[in-house]
């Protein structure tokens, strides 16, 4: 059995069918890992959504920011904004077995046999696993549940943007949702810092990328997309996968059941441009 993982796909099915076409995947045998971000922007979100969906237990996602915002509209009141391709979806006569599918699908996902953790924009360097895991499951919990509604319309929110053990209610659920969907750099002193995407090398001084930081000891390689500017893919302790399949760069496999981890690319048309709201 191979399995393989993948990088966001924000709506583009077409490179993906093309690249398990490559890899000759095997839905009888192999598993596919996504990191999340399955739909928005790109062209076929609702596409995409329906055939992960369809893979059953071939296929396992975590959430990205983009999902979550898909649920935040489509439950929580949220307004759509103006770069999103979510109408197809929202407007589906299959919608709500869609949207049910989506919100029990979890944050974190993590198989020993192949020593990796998936998560869409990482691990913050303050968890050990159990702890990640522990979060992750108290947000699922509440997205699987009746309380969604009141949850959406809360989970947006820079802070806390500090991990404390003591966190509670909403503070703690929303520092998870930031950690592990939209982290990418902190400070010096471990708060998470938002503002900016660029890559490592153009970052303001004193601003760390996560997996730069000390970080408590996983067990595993964490498999993170969410940063198509990071341009690279191999890390200390992490593989980066989102290596901008919709900004017209390349949608990347990487086999996670090798030691040596082989990465596949398949080159992407543009879809949309980069900008400060992307």
């Amino acid at each position: 059995m191979a399995v393989y993982a993948v990088g966001d796909l924000q709506g583009c099915l077409e490179p993906l069918q093309r690249l398990l076409e490559t890899l000759d995947f095997n839905p009888a045998h192999d598993r596919l890992w996504l990191v999340g971000d399955l739909v928005n922007r790109g062209p076929q979100s609702l596409e995409a959504l329906r055939f992960v969906r369809d893979m059953g237990e071939t296929a396992i996602t975590v959430l990205g920011n983009h999902d979550l915002h898909l649920l935040a509209v489509a439950l929580g009141g949220k307004k759509a904004k103006g770069k999103d391709t979510l109408g197809p979806i929202l407007e589906a006569p299959d919608r709500d077995e869609l949207i049910d599918w989506l919100r029990r699908q979890p944050l974190v996902h993590h198989d020993p046999s192949v020593s990796a953790v998936l998560a869409h924009a990482g691990i913050p360097p303050a968890w050990d696993l159990g702890t990640a895991q522990a979060c992750a499951r108290e947000v699922e919990a509440v997205l699987a549940g009746a309380d969604i509604h009141d949850f959406l319309a809360e989970m947006y929110g820079d802070h806390p943007d500090r991990w404390d053990a003591g966190l509670q209610g909403l503070d703690r659920l929303r520092y998870t949702v930031n950690g592990l969907t939209r982290m990418r750099y902190l400070t010096q002193d471990g708060r998470m810092e938002f503002r900016y995407k660029c890559a490592p090398e153009q970052a303001p001084a004193g601003l760390i990328p996560w997996f730069e930081m000390a970080r408590k000891p996983l067990g595993a390689t964490v498999v993170f997309g969410h940063w198509s500017t990071l341009g690279r893919t191999r890390l200390p302790g992490a593989i980066a996968l989102d290596t901008g399949c919709l900004w017209g760069g390349r949608l990347t496999a990487v086999r996670l059941d090798q030691s040596d981890q082989p990465m596949t690319c398949q080159s992407c048309a543009s879809y949309a441009k980069p900008g400060p709201k992307n």
